[in-house]
């Protein structure tokens, strides 16, 4: 589902950004705003998209028939087990790093 692109700021919406954004973190008065205490409704990645790069990857076809398994988005699955087989590699130890 693609997102509708974000409407153009008024005027009155721009000199108030102008405003807040040449004050510094002290001066801003945060006293009518609640605290956002419950996550459990946010959606994690809507407003933040890391840089896509293209690439050709040959996989195993019983690789990618299990990725499509799965139905759309294949490809984005493989990035997300990437994702973790990378972060789980870092939080290791240094000795456990070697593969093969």
């Amino acid at each position: 589902m693609k997102r509708k692109p974000m409407k153009e700021l008024a005027a009155a919406q721009r000199r108030d950004i102008a405003a807040l954004a040449a004050k510094s973190e002290t001066e801003i008065d945060f006293f009518d705003m609640p605290e956002v205490r419950d996550w459990s409704g946010a959606e994690v990645g809507r407003f933040y998209r890391p840089l896509k790069r293209p690439v050709t990857i040959r996989l195993d076809s019983d690789v990618i028939d299990w990725l499509k398994s799965y139905g759309r988005g294949y490809q984005t699955k493989a990035n997300l087990l990437l994702r973790h087989a990378m972060e789980a590699n870092r939080a290791a130890p240094r000795a456990r790093r070697r593969v093969g």
